[in-house]
């Protein structure tokens, strides 16, 4: 398996790169389909007394979905130890998932027959529910302009190209990333949908319908 090393704001030492091969190795054990692991340190020095610190990004690509961890530390060899630690988790983790699955199969269940989806718990909006909101029966509070402007949380955004899937592969795409929740498009619906995690290894879906803007009432 490839390695790839880069250092944003600190400078990578031989020590850290023959860390990172024998680390990759542990890695390799878990994921011998892996062709690539890429290794992004990023030291950060901050100016209001908060000591320094570096963080390791690891990017695990290869015949699959792409698995990545990150973990930060006063030290980037602790650092890079955690963000191993978190990987190979991740890893194990879907590995277990793939044989519990083979031997007590489980999780959704489409009846071509029927079209029911059984065995997964699935929460679709309601037409009732989409319909109040549509028509302000539900109102939608904003907050004044004043106000706009303001907000103590800092909310990230990030956008993604749509991907099209069963929901057995998002739960598995969600696995190896690490998350608890993972976004796609049910490829038998075409619904925008989200696997989410329960308790053990039960998971939940929930997907939007697409429903007609009710009529407008003549007055």
């Amino acid at each position: 398996m490839d390695t790839s090393i880069v250092g944003v704001g600190v400078g990578i030492t031989d020590r850290f790169r023959s860390v990172v091969e024998d680390k990759a190795a542990r890695i390799e054990h878990l994921a011998p389909r892996a062709q690539r692991v890429e290794v992004k340190v990023t030291h950060r020095a901050y100016h209001n007394g908060r000591v320094e610190d570096d963080t390791v990004e690891l990017t695990l690509n290869g015949k699959g979905p792409i698995v990545r961890a990150e973990a930060t530390d006063g030290d980037k060899f602790a650092a890079l130890d955690m963000a191993v630690d978190k990987l190979c988790e991740q890893l194990r983790r879907a590995k277990d998932k793939r044989v519990d699955a083979r031997n007590h199969p489980r999780g959704a269940k489409f009846e071509k027959g029927t079209g029911s989806l059984e065995g997964i718990d699935v929460q679709p909006a309601s037409v009732e529910f989409l319909r109040a909101v549509a028509t302000g029966e539900i109102p939608i509070i904003t907050g004044n302009e004043e106000e706009a402007d303001y907000t103590p949380v800092v909310i990230r955004t990030k956008e993604f190209h749509p991907e099209w899937m069963s929901v057995e592969e998002a739960v598995d795409r969600m696995e190896l990333v690490g998350h608890d929740f993972f976004l796609f498009v049910d490829a038998r619906t075409d619904h925008p949908s989200v696997v989410y995690r329960r308790k053990g290894w039960d998971y939940g879906v929930i997907s939007l319908t697409t429903q007609a803007a009710p009529e407008a009432v003549a007055s």
